[in-house]
């Protein structure tokens, strides 16, 4: 597969992680640096040619991943291995390349996903060795109540309390999500929010998580949220979480056949 002529074109697909801290998100921006902008540069200085890197989805400034996938089309004849090991040479420490593989002509890293898994991390006891990847709980935090109130976030809902609009004056276009899992598991003081559905709407789970957290704090009924989310509106809902507890673990695509 990876010895076509130069006229063949070919749709790789890519895996990546990447450490959001120092970037202004995924998504390519005029005057600010962000990982798609790399990601993108280091592959047209291997391949020589311009390309057009299309990801799964856009992550926030802050944002971590450890499994965004993207897509491309060339007609360089290189190996998947070398394409991976050369733009991880060109791209910064903080931002890896974790497989390259060849997929059908019609797959898109975006249209083509069946949903995706996001893990939120909490502390209540914070440390700077990890600032940058866990958001710090101080005072009550009622767990059972938290895990109430996440049931009733499951199943088919309009998520547009959830959805901050990506720019000024636009509402939730199409809010209705699917949520299949929100569990949360414990361990030394540490919290982690798994979240799995079929799509997300812009900082959907970062808002979520802001109203999850007003529960854990006694700050909001359990009981509320079936109301909260039939109301529709954002400014009921909680505030937004701080982006650095959030990672996009995965994008989940129909098994190969």
């Amino acid at each position: 597969m990876n010895n076509k002529s130069n006229d063949s074109p070919r749709r790789i697909k890519l895996t990546i992680a990447y450490d959001g801290t120092n970037y202004f998100g995924w998504q390519v921006q005029r005057s600010a640096l962000s990982i798609q902008t790399l990601v993108q540069s280091s592959l047209e200085r291997i391949l020589r040619h311009p390309i057009s890197l299309t990801g799964a989805g856009r992550t926030d400034a802050g944002v971590h991943a450890e499994g965004q996938t993207a897509h491309f089309d060339t007609s360089v004849p290189l190996s998947l291995a070398r394409i991976r090991l050369s733009a991880n040479a060109l791209l910064p420490p903080d931002i890896r390349i974790l497989n390259a593989e060849e997929v059908p002509s019609d797959f898109h890293a975006r249209y083509s996903a069946q949903g995706k898994i996001y893990h939120y991390y909490l502390t209540t006891a914070p440390d700077p060795t990890t600032r940058l990847y866990r958001t710090p709980i101080f005072g009550t935090f009622d767990m059972d109540a938290l895990k109430i109130a996440s049931l009733s976030f499951l199943g088919t809902h309009d998520f547009a309390a959830f959805a901050n609009s990506a720019h000024k004056g636009t509402a939730a276009h199409d809010s209705i999500r699917t949520l299949s899992r929100l569990d949360l598991y414990e361990q030394d003081g540490s919290y982690r929010l798994e979240f799995e559905g079929d799509g997300f709407l812009y900082k959907m789970v970062r808002n979520i998580t802001g109203t999850l957290l007003e529960v854990a704090r006694g700050q909001r009924c359990p009981k509320s949220i079936p109301a909260l989310i039939a109301g529709r509106d954002r400014k009921q809902a909680g505030p937004t979480a701080p982006p650095q507890g959030l990672f996009l673990m995965r994008v989940l695509y129909r098994p190969k056949k």
